[in-house]
């Protein structure tokens, strides 16, 4: 299975989520997040599966960031400045700086829900007459609410799918001959 989700376009007829939806996806997310933390717990929270590649606790500490900068701040600031000029976030010296597998799952996970909560009363706050209002990013020109919103419940997938990698990789050296089941080749 080699689906890429970005192949999709606009040719397909889907309309935009609604705001309801993208609530529920959110919410959905932040489930599967916490779910999957929790039952990694300290020690595989913090593993690393490969060099250069993230943690479970430093994929969702970048979640957290994005939450805060790239998703619920950058609507927040939106609101209450249509048309107000963005610049990016150093993605990787934040996620270096925040130090996550120095900190515990609970710890993690408890500053991610806080902030999650926020971002999810955020979008229930908003209204059809917002979903226009713009920011213009200097790397991806102008991007409305509609767009981050959008992104964000594309984006949670994204980390989810790499926090659950990182459990497949756990797995995958204990399996045996049955890694054949997913791998023939191997």
């Amino acid at each position: 299975m080699a689906f890429d989700p970005a192949d999709v376009d606009e040719s397909t007829g889907l309309e935009p989520l609604s705001l309801e939806a993208i609530g529920a996806l959110l919410r959905a997310s932040t489930t599967h997040i916490s779910s999957e933390l929790e039952a990694l717990g300290d020690r595989w929270a913090r593993w690393r599966p490969a060099p250069g590649e993230w943690s479970a606790n430093e994929a969702l500490g970048h979640i957290i960031e994005a939450d805060m900068r790239g998703f619920g701040g950058r609507i927040r600031r939106i609101l209450a400045e249509d048309g107000v000029a963005e610049q990016g976030w150093d993605q990787l010296a934040v996620a270096a700086g925040r130090r996550d597998n120095d900190r515990s799952v609970r710890q993690i996970l408890d500053e991610f829900t806080e902030g999650r909560d926020g971002g999810l009363e955020l979008v229930a706050s908003l209204g059809e007459g917002d979903l226009e209002r713009h920011a213009m990013h200097s790397v991806v020109g102008r991007v409305t609410i509609r767009n981050l919103l959008h992104e964000w419940v594309f984006h949670d997938r994204n980390h989810v799918r790499q926090i659950l990698a990182n459990g497949q990789a756990r797995a995958w050296p204990a399996m045996g001959c049955a890694r054949r089941f997913s791998h023939p080749d191997r």
